[in-house]
Order: structure tokens, then sequence, then C-alpha cells
């Protein structure tokens, strides 16, 4: 009798080990983070159009210092833009330098932010712009600069609190215009 005790009391310590172990692991499960599904992470670029730093499309394109795009691909964005250009009818039109630039690779929109440098290409005049937010909406094919933007042309320079440019009737729009500059024939 005394070796049938002895197993009833090692079947009941085995099955209190057993039910303190599977408790512990419920407890402690979960307690580190998973890691994200591979086709959840985002997309690091360090080169463009993706090729040695260049992004583009038929709209626009950018040279950049670094990149980054959704997991689905359709949005990202881009640090340290330079030399990025925005095409009118299929040739290049403006020049553009920006901090970051948020892109919707779906609709070819993109917002531009920071210190925004925008020249236009070939300008006989040399003008250039200047401000902090700049939005291009593809399918209207507008420009948009809503914040102030400091227009230089030579040693002069005009301060616009808005400009938008439809690229498609060839219209530009002033907000409040202060400020001088000689205009030139």
């Amino acid at each position: 009798m005394p070796r049938r005790v002895w197993r009833k009391r090692l079947a009941l310590a085995a099955g209190v080990a057993l039910g303190i172990y599977v408790i512990v692991e419920i407890v402690l499960a979960g307690g580190g983070t998973p890691p994200l599904p591979p086709g959840q992470t985002p997309i690091d670029l360090r080169g463009g159009h993706v090729l040695n730093n260049h992004i583009a499309t038929k709209s626009w394109s950018f040279d950049y210092d670094h990149a980054r795009l959704a997991p689905d691909g359709l949005s990202g964005s881009v640090d340290g833009v330079r030399n990025g250009i925005v095409f009118r009818k299929g040739k290049p039109y403006l020049r553009i330098s920006a901090k970051h630039v948020q892109l919707n690779i779906q609709s070819l929109d993109f917002t531009a932010v920071g210190k925004v440098h925008i020249e236009r290409i070939d300008d006989p005049q040399r003008r250039a712009f200047d401000t902090d937010l700049v939005t291009w909406t593809n399918d209207a094919k507008i420009l948009r600069m809503p914040h102030p933007a400091y227009v230089h042309s030579g040693s002069q320079t005009l301060r616009i609190d808005g400009i938008s440019v439809n690229f498609d009737d060839d219209t530009v729009h002033f907000g409040k215009v202060s400020g001088g500059v000689d205009v030139a024939r």
C-alpha cells in the first residue's frame, strides 16, 4: 500500500506542476512584441525611380536623400529633395527642392514642406520662389503655394500671400502682393 500512495502523490505532484507551468505560460504569453508580417513593414528606399536616389513619374521626378514607401506602395515620404522637376505637357517646367515631400503614388499628387525653393527652368529673368508649403494636384494640374511666397528676380524680392498655377489653362492667381519690382518688356 505505501507504493500505491507514493504513485498517487507523484501523480498529484506532476499534475500540479503541469498546471502551474500552463498558468505561467499563459500569463507570460504576449509579453513581447511580435514581429510585423513581411507585407506590413514600411519600405525604406535609399535609391529612387527607384534607382540611384531618383524617383520619377510622368508628372514629376525627384532626386532625394532618403525615401520611405508605405507597405502598400501607394504613398510615401521623401526627404532631402534636390533637383526635383515638375513637367508641363511632358517637358521639364519647374525645378523644385524641398526639405520633405509627402507623395501619393497612385494619384501622383505631392505636398512639399519645410524650406521649399522653386524656379522656372530656362527662365531668362531667373525668377525663383521660396515658401514653406507647396501642393501639386496632378488630376487638375494645379500647383499651389497657400502660404506666403517670396519671388526673387535678380536683386528684387516680392512677397505674395498665395500663388496658384494652373498648368492646363496657363493661368496664375496671386494673393495679396507686397513689395516692388521693376518689370522689363
